[in-house]
C-alpha cells in the first residue's frame, strides 16, 4: 500500500493577510483546524505542518500536531514539499499539499482526489467543480480548467474556458473551476524540483502551468464539495459566522 502523506504548508507572513495561520477561528488558530480536519480523514499515514517560524511551530506543539521547518525563502507549499522531501524529512509515496487557510476540506474532498492515486496513470492529482455563478466564471481570481476525455488537465486559466464561439443558451455552457489541493507522487515531487519558470505560467501566474508544460500528467477529478478558503481578514469573518451556525456557544 502506498503510503500518503499530507503536508500543511504554513507562511506565517502571507502577502494579503500577515499571520492568518494563526489568527483566531471560533477560539482555535485556523491551522488548528486544517490539522485537525487532516487527521479526522482516514487516507493519511501522516500529517506535517511545513512552517516557517519557530512562533508557528511552537502553537502547532502545543495543539499536538508535527511541525517541520522549512525556508522563509519559500514562495508556495510546492517549494516547501520540495524541500522536505529532498532532505529527507518526509517520506513517502503520495504527498497531499493541504493549504493550511482551508478548514473546511473534509474527508469527501480528500477522497474525491486520491481514487485514482494507486492506479499509476498520473503524476498529479487535483479537483475541478462546476461553476454555477457567472461572476465566478468570469472573475480571473478564479482558475478554470479543462481536461481530455480521460480526465487529465488540457489547460488552466484565469481566462473563461472553454470559449464558445457559436451562440450557445447560457444554461448549456459548462465550465469548472479548479479546486487547488493538489497530491504528487514522489517522482514528481523531484522532477518539479528540476523545471524552471515558463512563458504559460508566467502569463497567467499559475504553477501548475510549469507542470503541464513539461509534460507532467495532471488527473483532474471532479468533486460537488466547495473548498473554501481564507486569504483576507473578511473571509475569516465569513467563517466564523459559518462555525457560528454550527457552534454557537464557542463563537462570539
Amino acid at each position: 500500500m502506498a503510503k500518503i502523506i499530507c503536508m500543511i504548508p504554513a507562511r506565517l507572513q502571507s502577502s494579503r493577510f500577515p499571520r492568518k495561520v494563526l489568527a483566531d477561528l471560533a477560539g482555535r488558530p485556523l491551522l488548528q483546524w486544517v490539522w485537525e480536519a487532516a487527521c479526522r480523514t482516514e487516507f493519511f499515514d501522516e500529517v506535517v505542518a511545513a512552517v516557517d517560524a519557530e512562533e508557528t511551530a511552537e502553537v502547532v506543539r502545543n495543539f499536538g500536531g508535527s511541525a517541520e521547518m522549512t525556508s522563509i525563502d519559500c514562495v508556495n507549499g510546492t517549494e516547501r514539499l520540495i524541500e522536505l522531501v529532498q532532505n529527507g524529512r518526509l517520506k513517502g509515496d503520495i504527498f497531499v499539499n493541504w493549504q493550511g487557510d482551508e478548514p473546511f476540506v473534509d474527508s469527501a474532498i480528500i477522497g474525491d482526489l486520491l481514487q485514482t492515486c494507486r492506479t499509476g496513470d498520473s503524476d498529479i492529482w487535483t479537483l475541478k467543480k462546476k461553476i454555477d455563478d457567472p461572476e465566478q466564471a468570469l472573475s480571473p481570481h478564479v482558475t478554470k480548467v479543462v481536461t481530455d476525455s480521460e480526465g487529465r488537465a488540457l489547460y488552466f486559466s484565469r481566462s473563461l474556458i472553454p470559449h464558445y464561439r457559436d451562440h450557445q443558451p447560457e444554461g448549456e455552457r459548462v465550465f469548472y473551476k479548479h479546486i487547488g489541493i493538489y497530491a504528487f507522487t514522489y517522482e514528481a515531487v523531484l522532477r518539479i524540483a528540476q523545471l524552471h519558470l515558463c512563458p504559460i505560467e508566467e502569463a497567467e501566474q499559475l504553477e501548475q502551468l510549469r507542470w503541464l508544460y513539461n509534460g507532467l500528467r495532471i488527473r483532474v477529478h471532479e468533486t460537488q464539495k466547495e473548498a473554501i478558503g481564507i486569504d483576507l481578514p473578511e473571509h475569516l469573518a465569513t467563517a466564523n459566522a459559518r462555525l457560528a451556525k454550527v457552534l454557537p456557544s464557542t463563537v462570539s
